[in-house]
């Protein structure tokens, strides 16, 4: 089938949807189309906001899709807007695609909340980073399914990991599509298994909307590759082997406080899993292959050193309130997991890349760029939630607390906007229009579904 007409149809977005937003539009929808459309509560954040779920369609396959398992990352549920209302709009493209389709636009609820600040713009690295939230990895939806391996436990899944959970056991799916989306460099592309036949596709259909593709550093040192800027899917199992093997010694239990992933959750009733990473801001640097003069290694130690120590000088703005800080603080949260996990990361780092021979080799530019014009960029994230943290609390404290946190708010407010200067100042980018984003999380969708109704493994 040819996708294209559907691709096009993608509307040019202006902003991003609050959760309101989509959680009307979904309701909408079901009343609109009852014929070929349901909308279920399958479970609840906890905050206490519904989790629904849209099924659609009565394909003989299963596809299940669900937004925002980073709150930070809308750009699925943008496209799950589009494609539910499509889905239900246009009996063909529904019939030839032969799936039934299970679609949660968001399923952190309240971290997405949490992210609304930016979401109506202006998009630049500053209003982003000063409206950013990640929770801790505990806290993370798609990063605290169970795991039993070797001496890492975790049986603790958040109300919002059961529901999926509880979706996926129920389905079994054979298609799933994890949708988060990167902050800075080019797309790439997590796939569960090989699939060689859709690689150059992916890659074609992302760049011919003016995406670059990711040519730098992988997310982690231990992913592996199956093409450029396509990965496999990676578990818990891959960092503790990696800190087991680059650590100082210590358990790396010690170190991995969350679980697993969806795809691992599901890979036993072999679904095969997409992640599609597509970038706000992007840099043609990002796919320049060009030999940059100095080694891979010197380049990558000079950004990890970079991180390391502005993680240090966060940690130092961080403690003049930490003792304020109540366990309610979801940025404190994510800031007391970043600065403690900040020199074991670090020093695996460079003991990686002092083992890794591929270090030695000539640095790209795209390698360069990566690690040495990227990494200030998120870094300046660290400086929006160790903000954020202080704000928190001002907004609950009172009398002599409330002034001096008043204090302490504004002298980071003023180190939060010298750095976004700086970075705005000495980083080139450009912002990839909402409308190309979802045209390309889509266009990989469609491509891999398409592929998955021949695939010899399920069928």
């Amino acid at each position: 089938m040819d996708f294209q007409k559907i691709i096009d149809d993608v509307p040019d977005y202006p902003v991003f949807l609050t959760v309101d937003e989509m959680d009307a539009d979904s309701l909408l929808l079901a009343r609109e189309f009852p014929n070929v459309c349901s909308l279920s509560k399958i479970g609840e954040s906890r905050q206490g906001h519904p989790m629904y779920a849209l099924k659609i369609g009565n394909g003989e396959k299963k596809a299940l899709l669900f937004g925002l398992p980073h709150p930070n990352e809308p750009i699925g549920a943008m496209m799950l807007t589009y494609l539910s209302r499509k889905l239900c709009q246009d009996d063909a493209f529904r019939e030839a695609m032969g799936y039934t389709w299970y679609i949660i636009k968001a399923a952190d609820i309240d971290g997405t909340k949490r992210n609304e600040g930016w979401f109506k713009g202006p998009i630049t690295l500053t209003n982003y980073a000063r409206h950013f939230f990640r929770p801790a990895a505990d806290e993370q939806v798609e990063w605290t399914f169970p795991v039993d391996y070797k001496t890492l436990h975790f049986h603790r899944p958040l109300p919002e990991t059961q529901a999926l959970m509880k979706i996926i056991d129920t389905i079994k799916p054979d298609f799933m599509f994890s949708l988060h989306n990167s902050g800075f460099g080019g797309a790439y592309w997590y796939i569960s298994r090989p699939l060689p036949n859709v690689y150059e596709t992916l890659q074609n259909r992302t760049t011919t909307l003016g995406i670059p593709l990711h040519l730098g550093e992988p997310e982690a040192p231990y992913i592996q590759q199956y093409a450029p800027a396509i990965f496999r899917l990676n578990g818990c199992e891959e960092e503790y082997d990696y800190m087991q093997k680059y650590g100082d010694g210590t358990d790396p239990a010690a170190e991995i406080t969350a679980g697993n992933s969806s795809d691992s959750y599901a890979a036993p009733y072999g679904t095969f899993t997409l992640v599609a990473e597509l970038p706000y801001f992007c840099s043609p640097k990002i796919t320049d292959c060009s030999p940059a003069g100095f080694s891979r290694g010197e380049v990558a130690k000079k950004g990890a050193a970079y991180r390391h120590d502005a993680q240090l000088e966060i940690a130092s703005f961080y403690a003049l309130y930490k003792d304020a800080v109540h366990d309610d603080n979801p940025f404190a949260k994510m800031l007391d997991m970043m600065i403690r996990q900040n020199e074991s990361g670090y020093q695996a780092n460079l003991k990686y890349i002092d083992a890794n021979p591929d270090f030695q080799k000539e640095c790209t530019v795209s390698q360069a760029f990566d690690s040495l014009e990227i990494v200030p960029f998120y870094t300046l994230l660290g400086w929006g939630l160790c903000l954020r943290g202080a704000e928190f609390e001002y907004q609950k404290a009172d009398g002599e607390a409330k002034e001096k946190l008043q204090k302490i708010v504004a002298r980071i407010e003023a180190v939060f906007a010298e750095k976004a200067a700086q970075v705005e100042a000495h980083t080139a980018y450009t912002v990839n229009p909402i409308q190309q984003l979802v045209r390309s999380q889509l266009a990989s969708g469609l491509t891999i579904m398409h592929e998955l109704k021949t695939d010899p493994i399920r069928t």
